[in-house]
C-alpha cells in the first residue's frame, strides 16, 4: 500500500463538515481510489488555518512516513493574513523541495488559488501567479483554480462562504480526481 498525503489547510481538513473523516477533499478521492482499485492510503494533513510557514514548520513531521504521492495545498491564509506572495512562493517552494529530498520518486500536484472577490489588491496577480510557477519549474501537476465550480456557490459551501460543503467538496473531487488520477497510474 503505498502513500497519497494530501497536505494543506482547512479545504484539505474538512473545516466545518459533520464528518471530516468520510466528507473531506481527500477523504472522497480516497473512495475514488477505492473504487478504481488502486492500492493507495490516503493521508490527510490538512490543518485549519495553516499558512504555507506554518506548513513549512510541519512538514517534517508528515515525510516520516513514506509518500509516493503529495498534493500540496495551501497559500490563501497567506493572503487572508497579508502575507508577501514572494514568501508564499519561497515557502511552498522549501515546502516541495523537502519532498523531493525525501522523496524524490514521489509524484506531485499543487493546487492552485484565486484571490476571493472581497480580497483584490494590487498583489492578486503576484498570487495567482504562484502556483503556476511553481508547477512549471518544479515539473508537477497542477489543478489551476482548486475551488472551481464552488467559490461563490452559496448551495455548494458552509454558512461562512467561504468552506465547502460536502457537496462543495464533491465538485472539487470530481474537478481534481484526473489530475491526481494520472499520478496514481
Amino acid at each position: 500500500m503505498q502513500n497519497i498525503l494530501f497536505f494543506g489547510d482547512s479545504l484539505t481538513a474538512g473545516y466545518g463538515l459533520a464528518n471530516a473523516a468520510a466528507e473531506s477533499f481527500p477523504a472522497i478521492i480516497g473512495q475514488k481510489i477505492t473504487a478504481a482499485g488502486l492500492g493507495y492510503r490516503v493521508v490527510n494533513a490538512g490543518l485549519s488555518g495553516d499558512t504555507s510557514a506554518g506548513g513549512l514548520q510541519r512538514i517534517d513531521y508528515w515525510l516520516n512516513q513514506p509518500v509516493s504521492v503529495f498534493v500540496l495545498e495551501l497559500g490563501i491564509n497567506d493572503v487572508i493574513r497579508g502575507m508577501a506572495p514572494l514568501t508564499t512562493k519561497n515557502n511552498l517552494q522549501t515546502i516541495i523541495d523537502k519532498v523531493k529530498a525525501k522523496y524524490p520518486n514521489a509524484k506531485m500536484a499543487i493546487m492552485g488559488m484565486q484571490m476571493p472577490v472581497f480580497l483584490h489588491s494590487p498583489v492578486a496577480g503576484q498570487f495567482m501567479q504562484i502556483f503556476t510557477t511553481l508547477a512549471a519549474a518544479n515539473n508537477i501537476s497542477l489543478v489551476p483554480f482548486f475551488l472551481d465550480g464552488v467559490a461563490g456557490v452559496r448551495n455548494l459551501n458552509l454558512p461562512d462562504k467561504l468552506h465547502p460543503n460536502v457537496d462543495g467538496y464533491k465538485v472539487i473531487a470530481d474537478n481534481v480526481w484526473p489530475v491526481i488520477q494520472k499520478l496514481l497510474l
